[in-house]
């Protein structure tokens, strides 16, 4: 009883202690009071002249763009600057070839354009084409100039949960630089069935920018990729006057003799060796590897050599043969075009047609054989035997250089991918 009182009287006290010491502001009393106050008339008020509004949007030119659809999109209301993008030979540009032109406008607060401004890339390059419409005192002028692009450095890095594109995407690397990614290891890792949850990447990267927008993705420059607890790395290094490569960070050349496949990073619907084919449904060799690809994929030459033969050869369709050093060939067949000639020289990664389904073939894709002496060979065998480009001593030091840079951006993109983990 003792203690049961003790505590109730401490309690007591504490409540004691935190009450409020003014009265609650609800329960005093609320009068109202009612004033007139003059008015003074509008015309006495002194407004000050309106300031002028300038409106920004911006957008991309799409596939089916027109003048007046592009600047009703940016909620440009003005006849004049739609007429000007219809008539004007310059200005008509900005409709014609590759889509995704970035446009930029300014305009006043009645909609009325000032200021149209456009730039895009129109190759592969790094000069992109900048074009100005000012409505002026005089009324419209349109100027048009070329300008370099300016290289920025990205880091990205990402884990592989179920396939390589789909951790690329994860990550936000563009689609040109994971296709690089893949392209730079394919020789070491079989990205079909190598590839093991886990599996991680950290790669390094130019973004092409033009004032200071981003107009596309440029080289991959260095990347490291983990497979099933084996480091794969890579460098990218350019020698004066020469054809750049990459590169391991110990100097070994991760160029070799030949390509790991002629297209880029794509699906193999066939394989070499035993297979029922598609057409006489009979038990038969194959003797390459087939690509599935869709009409006019690129097809590039896996190794330097000779074109021996460039035409059609019956059920093969459209045909490039190519001979290289030690009497080593390759063959392309089903092509939807031929893009050279016979007794041409080619390099390592030139295009040499596209993706077709000429001759006998059930659909688009790429026929890929390799010879040796006249004997046929497993083509993915081939590349991951062929010999790598050693590095030219005399660029050494340049070389390390460049090295030692790229492996502390590496070391950046990993740390990226750590913190956003935790």
């Amino acid at each position: 009883m003792a203690g049961i009182g003790a505590l109730l009287l401490g309690t007591g006290v504490t409540a004691f202690g935190i009450a409020p010491l003014a009265p609650d502001a609800a329960l005093l009393p609320v009068r109202e009071v009612v004033e007139e106050l003059p008015l003074r008339p509008l015309a006495d008020l002194s407004l000050g002249a309106t300031i002028p509004l300038t409106l920004y949007r911006s957008d991309t030119v799409r596939r089916d763009d027109t003048a007046q659809s592009l600047l009703q999109r940016l909620d440009v209301r003005d006849p004049a600057a739609v007429a000007l993008l219809q008539s004007d030979p310059q200005a008509r540009q900005l409709f014609e070839g590759r889509i995704g032109k970035l446009v930029t406008v300014e305009t006043n607060d009645q909609q009325a354009l000032h200021r149209l401004s456009a730039r895009w890339v129109p190759d592969d390059g790094r000069v992109f084409q900048r074009m100005v419409v000012e409505n002026g005192p005089d009324g419209f002028k349109v100027s048009r100039e070329s300008g370099e692009l300016t290289a920025q450095v990205r880091l990205a890095s990402g884990v592989i949960h179920s396939s390589l594109f789909a951790a690329t995407d994860a990550a936000n690397l563009p689609d040109s630089v994971a296709v690089q990614l893949a392209e730079v290891f394919a020789s070491d890792i079989d990205f079909r069935r190598d590839l093991r949850q886990g599996d991680r990447f950290s790669v390094v990267y130019e973004n092409l920018e033009a004032d200071g927008e981003t107009m596309r993705a440029g080289r991959l420059l260095s990347a490291e990729f983990v497979n099933n607890g084996r480091t794969h790395a890579a460098v990218w290094f350019e020698e004066p006057g020469q054809k750049g490569a990459f590169y391991g960070f110990n100097g070994e050349s991760s160029r070799k003799s030949f390509l790991g496949s002629p297209l880029e990073f794509s699906r193999v619907s066939s394989g070499y060796g035993m297979r029922f084919h598609p057409i006489s449904g009979k038990q038969k060799a194959h003797l390459g590897i087939d690509y599935a690809a869709p009409t006019g994929t690129p097809v590039r030459t896996i190794g330097d050599g000779v074109v021996t033969f460039a035409g059609v050869q019956r059920g093969y369709g459209n045909v490039v043969e190519i001979t290289h050093r030690d009497n080593q060939s390759t063959l392309f067949a089903h092509l939807s075009r031929i893009d050279v000639r016979t007794g041409q020289k080619v390099s390592q990664g030139d295009f040499v047609g596209a993706v077709g389904s000429t001759g006998a073939s059930t659909g688009p894709h790429l026929h890929f054989e390799f010879r040796v002496k006249g004997v046929h060979q497993d083509p993915l065998e081939i590349a991951r035997q062929s010999e790598n480009i050693p590095l030219n001593q005399a660029f050494r030091a340049r070389f390390e250089a460049v090295a030692q840079q790229q492996r502390l951006s590496l070391n950046a993109a990993a740390t990226v991918l750590q913190a956003s983990a935790e």
